[in-house]
């Protein structure tokens, strides 16, 4: 229990329990069903997209196209419907499908070529945001069926949130127990600690991080799909910046940057923390400039904070007296 308490999962719950009530205290409208609906809506696709990247992240890499794969995902979603298809699961089918093909190209430049994934996804952050200009310019699709728009964010019976979130939940099960109860999970911290030794260990680096870029490119189609219908508009620039939402989440939530360490709970903690700060500063009219900043403000702080507490635990260690032996 003692460990449980001093973790850094209890420091995000105590943050997210005085958010709240400082939130519901200070600024008028927090505690009502209508915020949190609101709360709910934004963070999904940030969940969504954040479950997969939690698992790139513990192996040492990161993907950081996928507001881009997101935002491609739209507008192929926008132009098919100009087409005439007009079958949603098809066009779920196909925005699937292109995620994961966009998530394999990245996954085949960092695992068959050697590439750092850094400077592969920010190639690719242009790259599909571009793509997705090509396909549908400035325009913007908007004429989708009102019960495909509002059954996208239709709530739960006798709730106020959505029912989507019932998905990022059952998907959030499924990543966790991937992670934290199977030998994959055991493998994917073994290679953000020491690849080369996870390697000697019989671990297939290369083909376990191809399919995590597969799992990330799909994941952020989905979150396509859901900001396509929640907004009812396929438009080029759909979730340009999102990639910086998601990084701070997972960062935030306890993941190193270099890998080898993090939990899935705590990076959903830190994805609801993210989104009731945000809602609640917008309610108190905060210019949305210094919701950037603070964004990113708390990016660096999670970067930096976990170093710098593992340096005041080692100087504490350091300067507590050991306790002699016993004499015989």
């Amino acid at each position: 229990m003692r460990a449980v308490a001093g973790s850094w999962d209890a420091v995000l719950l105590v943050a997210l329990v005085l958010v709240v009530g400082v939130g519901a205290l200070a600024i008028e409208g927090v505690a009502s069903p209508r915020f949190w609906r609101f709360v709910t809506l934004e963070v999904i696709p940030i969940a969504l997209i954040a479950l997969p990247m939690t698992l790139v992240i513990v192996t040492g890499e990161i993907d950081l196209s996928v507001a881009s794969v997101l935002g491609l995902t739209c507008t192929v979603m926008g132009q098919l419907w100009l087409w005439g298809v007009t079958s949603l699961p098809v066009l779920v089918a196909v925005a699937l499908l292109l995620g994961a093909l966009l998530g394999a190209v990245n996954g085949l430049f960092v695992t068959a070529f050697g590439l750092p994934s850094l400077a592969v996804t920010i190639g690719t952050l242009a790259l599909y945001r571009g793509l997705a200009y090509v396909v549908l310019g400035d325009r913007a699709v908007a004429d989708y069926p009102p019960e495909w728009t509002m059954g996208a964010i239709a709530p739960i019976p006798g709730l106020t949130i959505p029912w989507m979130i019932i998905v990022v939940a059952v998907l959030a099960v499924v990543f966790g127990l991937v992670l934290h109860a199977t030998p994959i999970g055991r493998g994917l911290y073994a290679m953000g600690n020491n690849a080369e030794a996870a390697r000697f260990t019989g671990i297939d680096v290369a083909r376990t991080k191809f399919w995590l870029f597969v799992a990330t490119g799909a994941m952020s189609a989905l979150a396509g799909v859901f900001w396509t219908l929640r907004y009812a508009s396929a438009r080029a620039d759909n979730g340009n910046g999102l990639e910086l939402a998601v990084v701070a989440a997972v960062l935030l939530g306890g993941v190193s940057i270099f890998g080898g360490r993090g939990r899935l709970a705590g990076v959903l903690a830190a994805v609801v923390l993210l989104g009731i700060l945000r809602n609640a500063l917008q309610l108190a009219y905060v210019p949305a400039n210094t919701l950037t900043i603070i964004t990113g403000s708390l990016l660096i702080v999670s970067v930096v904070g976990p170093n710098v507490a593992a340096m005041l635990r080692e100087r504490w260690r350091r300067r507590r007296p050991v306790t002699p032996l016993p004499q015989e």
